[in-house]
């Protein structure tokens, strides 16, 4: 029987990037997946600011942003009748060269670190598999599924089957990270339920290419555009030269029979030519898993979360599942961190994923307001069509388009319950699902921050845990204590007014993930250090 010390089920981004992050820490892992190769289906079209800070540490930044749309291109929002009839309103948002360059200049705090970026998952998970084929000590086999498992006290027996020979074999493993979707074998093989709402708002998806020269100008009618909405649906310019995936609600827009020419056609106002590359109804789902995992078994990705894709919660979430998962399996497969570390993994990601949900449902809701606008005055010629769009395009201003201005449910997501977080009594973090409210109260991301001399403090922080002390702050006993634990701790000392005062500690304990374990203005002797050292990594709650 083959052992490994970790099976990932499931090839898409989630597992690609957690397999990726446990080899190189160290760890040697097992890939499985179903399908023969990456997905060729446009499942997602932005890795928004929270997923790219965490590209940007595991040193993917530059490679998924080469086969990304240009960065030089917007992220803007529009509102219209159809587009050959009236644009109602524009929310314009910054390129990400312009974002990157704002972030430097504002430099409070309270920005991302690395600004979104459009891209369809079908071009992400080819680069990722990239990666991680490069790990020695990964291993990846692709048409292999998961067909059951069974968990004991010191690992997880796992059967894969070949599906090109049908072929079964056991592969046994210390843990094993479900990353095989909504539908997850691991999941149900663990008896784990799903909580939320079913194929709610069925839609149909045309994904389909033109080379037609008239047809472009028509689908970019008012300029470079990510999203263009009407009650006919969401255009999506995946490129932005000749491929669009179109959203339409089924079966309301296509109860007629309507092929996937017509339903573009209704969008666009005219009949345009097109290619078209997949079409298929679909329905999404807002349910989220009742556990995040068992002692050997643990939830990622789609496996414990399923969203509405407004918002693009799915895979973002599923990213920050992955990031978190990562280096606490390795932390305990290397023997400086104790089980509670993975009881703690279930307690942070399960709030996030119902926060999420709630933003997802919150974005599809405002669509469905809006969508409930459109009338026939809406569409009429003269001063009647002219009055009731510019009725129209207030309300929509007024409702907003917080499903792409919500940073702080992006960045601000918060781990203060976490068993092996040093809370602070008397607290509260910040909640606030639009604004992210920069804080270094432990549980909290890092806030993102340069350095006089013109450096990121995040592209400092070491691949492990990393203490940041300001000033003349002494932290040689967290030092001590780290190689106690034989923990790998960076140390970054600094002389910065601004870092200090935006970080409001002499001493922080920064996680893996980016997240403030501790922190503290008065050095802690020696057994407190331990103490701290011993909560963040599992061994004491």
């Amino acid at each position: 029987m083959k052992t490994v010390s970790v099976l990932v089920a499931g090839g898409g981004p989630v597992g690609l990037t957690l397999a990726r992050d446990l080899a190189r820490r160290g760890i040697d892992v097992l890939l499985v997946e179903r399908n023969p190769t990456t997905t060729r289906h446009p499942k997602m079209d932005n890795t928004n600011v929270r997923s790219m800070e965490l590209f940007r540490l595991s040193g993917l930044e530059d490679r998924l942003r080469a086969v990304a749309v240009p960065e030089d291109h917007p992220f803007d929002v529009s509102w219209v009748t159809t587009m050959s009839g009236h644009e109602l309103k524009r929310f314009a948002y910054p390129s990400p060269a312009r974002d990157r360059e704002r972030y430097r200049e504002i430099n409070d705090g309270a920005r991302p670190f690395a600004p979104p970026m459009r891209v369809s998952q079908a071009e992400i998970e080819p680069v990722l598999r990239a990666a991680l084929e490069e790990e020695p000590l990964a291993e990846i086999r692709f048409s292999t599924a998961l067909t059951d498992l069974e968990e004991d006290g010191t690992g997880v027996t796992a059967t894969i089957r070949d599906e090109a020979t049908g072929a079964t074999e056991q592969v046994r493993c210390k843990y094993l990270a479900a990353c095989d979707g909504g539908g997850s074998t691991a999941r149900e093989a663990v008896g784990i339920g799903l909580d939320g709402q079913f194929k709610i708002m069925p839609r149909f998806m045309t994904h389909f290419r033109t080379d037609d020269a008239e047809a472009r100008r028509l689908l970019q009618r008012w300029g470079m555009t990510w999203h263009y909405q009407s009650v006919h649906g969401t255009l999506i310019a995946q490129n932005d030269v000749d491929t669009w995936t179109l959203h339409t609600r089924y079966p309301e827009n296509a109860a007629d029979g309507a092929s996937p020419e017509t339903l573009v056609a209704r969008f666009a106002g005219r009949e345009i030519p097109m290619q078209v590359l997949v079409a298929n109804p679909w329905s999404p789902h807002l349910a989220v898993a009742r556990n995040a995992g068992t002692a050997r078994v643990l939830l990622a990705g789609d496996a414990g979360h399923q969203y509405i894709p407004t918002g693009g919660y799915g895979m973002n979430t599923g990213i920050g599942d992955a990031c978190g998962l990562g280096w606490m399996l390795a932390a305990v497969l290397s023997g400086f961190a104790g089980p509670g570390l993975l009881e703690a993994y279930k307690q942070e990601r399960l709030p996030v994923w119902n926060r999420n949900l709630a933003g997802a449902r919150g974005h599809n809701d405002v669509r469905v307001r809006i969508a409930g606008l459109y009338d026939e005055a809406i569409h009429a010629d003269g001063p009647e069509g002219d009055s009731a769009r510019a009725g129209a395009a207030a309300r929509i201003a007024a409702i907003g388009n917080a499903e792409n201005e919500s940073l702080g449910l992006e960045l601000g997501y918060h781990y203060a319950g976490s068993p092996v977080i040093a809370a602070e009594t008397g607290t509260t973090p910040p909640a606030d699902p639009v604004n992210y409210e920069p804080t270094t109260l432990p549980g909290g991301r890092l806030p993102s921050l340069y350095l006089s001399d013109g450096r990121a403090v995040f592209d400092a922080l070491g691949r492990w845990f990393t203490l940041l002390a300001f000033g003349q702050a002494d932290g040689a006993a967290l030092e001590k204590a780290a190689a106690v634990h034989g923990l790998p701790l960076t140390v970054l000392r600094y002389i910065d007014p601004h870092a200090r005062h935006v970080y409001d500690a002499d001493l922080l304990l920064v996680r893996p993930d980016q997240h403030v374990a501790w922190r503290g203005n008065a050095p802690p002797d020696a057994s407190a250090a331990s103490g701290i050292l011993g909560k963040a990594l599992g061994w004491t709650t």
